[in-house]
């Protein structure tokens, strides 16, 4: 992978929100759920199709902090527009592990 410059970096927002709901997306190609995500008065509640079935439950999703991409254009995955990118890594087998901080932090704050 090339290089980047800082500036790169900083253009990708990334913020922390806490997930307000989470519930099945049948519809997705691949198995998925629907989420939607407060990141906190200035970005607002915002929704995201995420494919991160293996680890997680919806009841184990609400109320959880997540890092997500605000700053992509809306997506239309089926009849889903997904606003956001939740982030996560893979596990050894390629299923989705999320990206949450370790501790409680106030929703919508960036990543730096």
């Amino acid at each position: 992978m090339a290089d980047i410059e800082f500036r790169d970096f900083e253009r990708v927002d990334i913020r922390v929100g806490t997930v307000v709901s989470a519930e099945p997306f049948p519809e997705a190609r691949k198995p998925a759920f629907k989420l939607r995500i407060d990141f906190g008065p200035a970005i607002g509640v915002k929704r995201s199709s995420a494919q991160i079935t293996v680890h997680y439950s919806p009841d184990q999703l609400v109320g959880r902090q997540v890092a997500a991409v605000v700053n992509f254009p809306p997506r239309q995955i089926g009849p889903f527009m997904s606003e956001v990118l939740t982030l996560g890594f893979p596990d050894e087998n390629g299923a989705v592990v999320l990206v949450s901080p370790t501790q409680g932090v106030p929703n919508g704050g960036k990543l730096f």
